[in-house]
């Protein structure tokens, strides 16, 4: 009845948005019957860092952390023209590119798939797409106002025992983040994970020159192109990591310089569908699977390009949403998980966007240097009832590496959260019993 009722559903959906070609669909499967792997050898699915860590937090390894069944994958593969991009172990569901209508049906009547569901379709003359980074700016969804992001600015040199911050000592010292530096916490052996929109130019930007040269970036991939490389691609993720790892004597020196680090990209900045969700699933499985300790990510969802996908007020519950419920997961896996609340607190909406409101996260919402609330800042409650943002951090006259070296100002809760990441992490280090 289940399927059915969807398939209803879904042929309501397709004639109210005849004029759609849909690319992009996720495949909601039933179970993983004729699995090759067990959870009594996790070693065959995960890393022996990520093994440990849930053993050292008395975390069972369960059926959630087997793969998709290979099976199920070869059967949606050979269906027709359908390619597998990604899949969620957690959540039981394959992520396909086509447009290949009968394929569609004949995967809807596989015995295994619960549903199919589209996450994307191509533009049309009817669909009005928005320039997503210019709505950024405005609305401020990657948390950064362009007025902030266009000059250098003249380094003050500030320091603590350890490390000379320069114009970021403030953004450190609001948590006190120089005692943590001073005892000699600054990362070691701790492994972050960044998800966003891409890394511009991280290989050869003054700011990464550390990083680079001690092979702290363990892992890169880009899950929207399905390549190894994020070094070409979007700005923003380079500036959220440039808080974290940074390190230029009396300039900028990150929360968390010598930690290592997984870059992946899951955020598609030429358009905004719910199949980003779906990338961003794959990148914190990922994660998962190398043993990350910490998950820190300024992205967020409330509306798409195609407005039925959008998502109302209501659905901030923490477990409506895609990308809450992965979060959610993760954070249940033993890692600590940081989203950027979001910059909708001067718009209509104002509330937080998904991840934002996933439970037991920290979301992360934005002050100034002086711990006055930035206006910008979005907040809650979760639609549940849940106080949010949990936690703020400097994401108002944040310092970070701009595109060409020089050192910038600009303001976001995207900024906010790695600042906050990667304390969190020197402070994980220093007490790795808690």
């Amino acid at each position: 009845m289940r399927k059915i009722t969807f398939v209803i559903v879904f042929i309501v959906f397709l004639s109210q948005n005849s004029s759609a070609q849909f690319t992009r669909y996720v495949v909601k499967l039933k179970d993983k019957a004729g699995t090759p792997y067990s959870v009594d050898d996790p070693t065959k699915f995960l890393s022996a860092r990520s093994v440990s860590r849930r053993s050292k937090q008395h975390i069972p390894i369960d059926e959630t952390d087997l793969p998709v069944s290979p099976q199920y994958i070869d059967s949606i593969r050979l269906s027709g023209n359908v390619v597998i991009l990604d899949q969620s172990k957690w959540l039981n569901q394959v992520c396909i590119a086509t447009t290949d209508s009968s394929a569609i049906d004949k995967i809807n009547r596989f015995p295994f798939v619960v549903a199919t569901r589209p996450l994307k379709r191509t533009a049309n003359s009817k669909l009005v797409l928005r320039n997503k980074w210019e709505d950024s700016i405005t609305k401020n969804k990657f948390s950064e106002r362009s007025s902030d992001i266009n000059s250098p600015l003249s380094p003050r040199h500030v320091s603590g025992d350890y490390y000379s911050y320069g114009d970021a000592f403030d953004q450190v010292h609001i948590h006190k983040g120089e005692y943590l530096h001073n005892k000699g916490f600054h990362g070691e052996g701790m492994l972050i994970a960044i998800l966003d929109a891409g890394f511009y130019h991280y290989q050869s930007l003054p700011a990464f020159d550390s990083v680079n040269l001690r092979r702290q970036v363990v892992e890169t991939y880009d899950f929207v192109n399905n390549e190894t490389s994020v070094n070409e691609d979007h700005y923003h993720g380079m500036m959220c990591f440039s808080i974290i790892g940074g390190n230029i004597s009396g300039q900028l020196v990150g929360t968390c310089p010598n930690a290592n680090f997984l870059l992946y990209r899951s955020e598609d900045v030429d358009s905004e569908s719910p199949v980003e969700e779906q990338y961003w699933a794959a990148a914190a499985e990922r994660a998962d699977s190398a043993g990350a300790d910490v998950i820190t990510t300024s992205l967020g969802y409330n509306t798409f390009d195609n407005p039925v996908f959008n998502y109302s007020y209501s659905d901030m519950n923490g477990h409506t949403t895609l990308i809450a419920r992965e979060a959610t997961m993760a954070a249940r896996k033993g890692m600590i998980v940081l989203a950027a609340a979001g910059n909708e607190g001067n718009d209509t909406w104002h509330f937080i966007i998904t991840p934002a409101d996933a439970d037991s996260i920290i979301s992360v919402g934005a002050v100034n240097s002086l711990g006055e609330p930035a206006a910008f800042s979005s907040y809650g409650p979760s639609s549940d009832g849940r106080v949010e943002p949990v936690a703020a951090s400097v994401g108002e006259g944040t310092f970070v590496s701009s595109t060409t070296g020089p050192i910038i100002a600009g303001n976001g809760t995207s900024f906010a959260t790695p600042n906050l990441a990667g304390l969190i992490t020197c402070l994980w280090q220093a007490f790795p019993e808690f």
